[in-house]
């Protein structure tokens, strides 16, 4: 964590100074908004908190209920998450108080007693090492309480606006704040009073009844299951053995159930299998009282009992698979003509059963994904252009995660004679493990992906994937780190330039490599305000093939240690040597004779490329930076005039907890 840059800091290093619009921010919802994020879940939240990170933007959050969410529906988070909520900086306290996966045991009839169950397989959750972060189950409620807690600590100070309910948007012709959101307030002494909010943007995080997403005029289509499941989190007793791990449970009877453990020690969730579901059903089977899910489950369990005590939670749904066409205001029709106004996020898009552990995952990163590209075309890092790409690259994720859940879900719901394989369960969920996790969604060129034309040079880091984090040694310090540990979701991109062999400090490469961004007018770093500190909008780091004993780090060049803050100290933690119980040249697969990677503010690898490929790295970032516009940027009114020079000093220091 990087603080006392600005002078001495006595409380928490967390709670960044406020800065923009942080200073005096209004209690009440202002009437125009660069961004009216709308619903207050996962994906809104992580939208909501990364816009935070930007302080000359007047970003606000509301939500229909009237305080925060006490019991989420969603518990399942994927390592990809925990590395997301590493960024976000509270990926250690949720580790310590969720449950952990470490493996899945797998149930079936006893062959021998068809009405009994017994355990007929265990896989490790993780056996190849997709990611050093754990696959984890925590209360969805708590996930939003650290992103608001993370929002609070923000420049911006942001924090949501409750009872407020969305009734309806149209895109006007005024071209300062083109939409125009009638939002009707939902709880307290207003309740019923109409209020219309101006905004630039609207993002739609509003579930799967989504009102921005009718709108928009887009439709969830697609095909239900006609498969009912109760779910119920609930403590009892009971000697079934597994009850503290992850289980697949198939009953001679027919019926299944997914057993997912929850934290606390106690606490745990079932997924009860009720069968199929005629079509002229007509929603009866959402009417199946708590007392039948449970008699249900013990039929599952026997010859196991299960004595419920308490029912934290219960609902019955049917299984269904639905994706929108687009997951913005524009049309086809005008794609390349007009860039979007409104975007919808998570349930918004896309729904899917619950037994794959993925809504609230992939929603999250529909949110990273978007809220990065509003906050540089707000302050004018970036052309408008740059929004076209969330739809592209989001809706093929979705529609990947509703392929997969279809095989899950379907697998789920078969009967253990219906199986040609007895294995194939097990086999399935080893198999695709990297799925659900998190990893495999791979973006394809665009604007903000280039093409793999030098992956050759680091074949551990695949264009369009996320940046994998391996061990490294902090050369100031000697301290062993993860690389990707120290990107904090800040908005910035990253350089990281992969030394070749020549020591730091010698002619080569790396030295004309670092001379170049210095001072080249076509430099990444060329872009970034004169008032900001050099690093502000790109993070550039250095590692060395040496350990860190041999790495002199006065002769590494002073782009890699950066003068930051109003002191204009020097900053040392940005150059690293190689950790030797784990050379990330070999771990990742890095050539030897250099390479640059960069990789975007969402941790996803935007290009790889040999130190001396200036002009493409160039090029490259020309397309993704635009001069800021004068009327985006902060001014201290003679109210703010004596925080400014605090409040200049915050802006710097939103970007710099490397």
């Amino acid at each position: 964590m990087h603080f006392h840059h600005h002078g001495y800091v006595s409380g928490d290093p967390r709670v960044e100074p406020a800065a923009g619009v942080g200073i005096n921010r209004p209690e009440d919802l202002p009437d125009e908004v660069d961004v009216l994020i709308v619903g207050s879940g996962p994906a809104g939240m992580l939208t909501a908190a990364q816009l935070a990170q930007f302080p000359d933007i007047t970003a606000r959050i509301v939500e229909r209920r009237p305080g925060r969410l006490a019991i989420g529906q969603a518990d399942g988070i994927q390592a990809r998450s925990v590395e997301t909520f590493q960024a976000f900086g509270f990926a250690e306290r949720i580790i310590a108080e969720a449950y952990r996966i470490t493996e899945m045991a797998f149930w079936k009839p006893d062959p021998e007693d068809h009405s009994r169950i017994v355990r007929s397989a265990r896989a490790v959750d993780d056996p190849t090492g997709i990611s050093e972060f754990p696959h984890l189950i925590v209360n969805q409620a708590r996930v939003l309480d650290y992103f608001a807690e993370f929002m609070a600590n923000s420049p911006a100070r942001m924090k949501p606006d409750y009872g407020y309910e969305f009734r309806s948007l149209r895109v006007t012709d005024n071209t300062a704040y083109p939409v125009s959101v009638t939002l009707v307030h939902s709880a307290g002494p207003l309740e019923g009073q109409e209020r219309v909010i101006n905004a630039k943007y609207v993002v739609g995080a509003d579930g799967a009844r989504s009102k921005v997403r009718e709108s928009i005029g887009c439709h969830l289509a697609g095909d239900q299951a006609n498969h009912a499941w109760g779910v119920m989190d609930v403590l009892a007793v009971t000697d079934f053995p597994d009850i503290r791990t992850k289980c697949a449970i198939q009953s001679g009877s027919g019926g299944s159930i997914l057993l997912i453990p929850r934290e606390g020690g106690h606490l745990f969730r079932m997924y009860v299998d009720l069968g199929e579901v005629s079509p002229e059903d007509h929603g009866a089977v959402r009417k199946t009282t708590i007392e039948e899910i449970i008699h249900k489950a013990n039929q599952i369990l026997h010859p196991y009992t299960l004595d419920v005590r308490n029912v934290a939670w219960h609902s019955v749904y049917e299984v269904g698979h639905r994706l929108t066409d687009r997951f913005d205001d524009v049309l086809p029709e005008e794609r390349g003509k007009r860039t979007p106004r409104v975007f919808i996020t998570g349930d918004a898009c896309h729904t899917h059963s619950a037994k794959a552990g993925q809504g609230m995952n992939v929603s999250m990163q529909d949110g990273f994904n978007l809220g990065w590209k509003l906050g540089h075309v707000l302050e004018g890092r970036s052309p408008e252009s740059l929004l076209d790409t969330y739809s592209g690259e989001r809706q093929v994720v979705a529609k990947n995660l509703i392929d997969f859940d279809k095989q899950w879900s379907s697998l789920m719901a078969k009967k253990p004679e219906e199986f040609e394989d007895p294995t194939e369960l097990e086999n399935f969920y080893t198999s695709t493990a990297e799925f659900p996790a998190g990893f495999m969604t791979q973006y394809t060129p665009s604007m903000v992906v280039a093409e793999a034309t030098h992956q050759d040079l680091a074949t551990g880091f695949p264009v369009g994937k996320r940046f994998k984090s391996a061990p490294v040694r902090r050369v100031c310090d000697t301290n062993p780190i993860h690389l990707g540990h120290h990107a904090k979701a800040d908005g910035r991109w990253r350089i990281y330039v992969f030394a070749d062999a020549t020591p730091a400090g010698a002619p080569g490469p790396v030295a004309d490599f670092a001379e170049w961004l210095e001072t080249a007018p076509d430099s990444p770093l060329a872009a970034t305000p004169s008032t900001l500190d050099r690093d502000a909008w790109s993070d550039v780091k250095v590692i060395y093939q040496q350990d860190h004993t041999n790495v002199d780090i006065n002769a590494v060049p002073a782009v890699f240690k950066p003068a930051v803050g109003p002191f204009k100290l020097t900053y040392l933690e940005k150059v690293f040597g190689t950790d030797p119980a784990a050379d990330i040249f070999d771990e990742r697969g890095l050539s030897r004779d250099g390479v640059v990677v960069v990789v975007r503010p969402d941790q996803y690898v935007a290009n790889v490329l040999p130190l001396s490929a200036t002009a493409e790295l160039a090029g490259f970032f020309a397309g993704l930076r635009s001069a800021p516009k004068a009327h985006e940027v902060h001014v201290p009114t003679t109210a703010e005039a004596p925080a400014a020079a605090s409040t200049a000093a915050a802006s710097t220091a939103v970007v710099e907890h490397a």
